[in-house]
């Protein structure tokens, strides 16, 4: 399910007539082994407000990281997992290894005390979460509540984690804009 996001981007030809320039599977999916089951596709990034139309090369080719670049904007497709069968063994040392290898170790909270869930964590951005299908928890410090297929968040760099307590897998697109304190 992870790697299966079909991504069509637009162009120009010579002659600044409208074509299409590229149209097949988004060529960058991470996986994290420490969450069994999840996948992101990097579906687009840009780096500069505002964002520049003609952005030369791949733009998904760059560092691995949560966070779009300064300035900048990012596109992803999240499968978030049924986590019952391995929530229970991701302890704090698991959950900083999971945002270091997605180059944002910054991002966990994992060193709170018992933690509302293991994933915590909170990024100097405005995202836009859009549930495409399943259902999900965005589960924040005090608060949680269930999000379920056409539901948006709007997560304004608060600490907050995704949980999926179902038995099927949670498709989500998210927007993410660089942000400022």
């Amino acid at each position: 399910m992870g790697g299966n996001v079909r991504r069509v981007v637009t162009g120009h030809d010579a002659d600044g007539k409208a074509i299409i320039i590229s149209d097949g599977i988004t060529p960058v999916v991470f996986e994290i082994p420490q969450r069994p089951g999840y996948s992101a596709n990097e579906v687009w990034v840009t780096n500069s407000m505002p964002a520049q139309i003609n952005q030369p090369g791949e733009p998904t080719q760059r560092t691995r990281t949560l966070e779009p670049p300064p300035n900048g904007t990012l596109c992803r497709i999240v499968v978030h997992p049924p986590e019952s069968t391995w929530i229970h063994k991701v302890d704090r040392a698991a959950a900083k290894a999971a945002f270091a290898a997605y180059g944002s170790s910054h991002a966990s909270t994992a060193e709170e005390d018992n933690p509302p869930h293991p994933f915590m964590h909170r990024t100097k951005t405005v995202d836009y979460g859009i549930v495409l299908s399943g259902e999900v928890y965005l589960v924040l410090d005090k608060q949680e509540t269930l999000l379920k297929a056409g539901d948006v968040v709007v997560q304004r760099g608060t600490n907050h984690a995704w949980s999926n307590r179902s038995n099927e897998p949670c498709r989500m697109a998210f927007i993410l804009v660089d942000g400022a304190w």
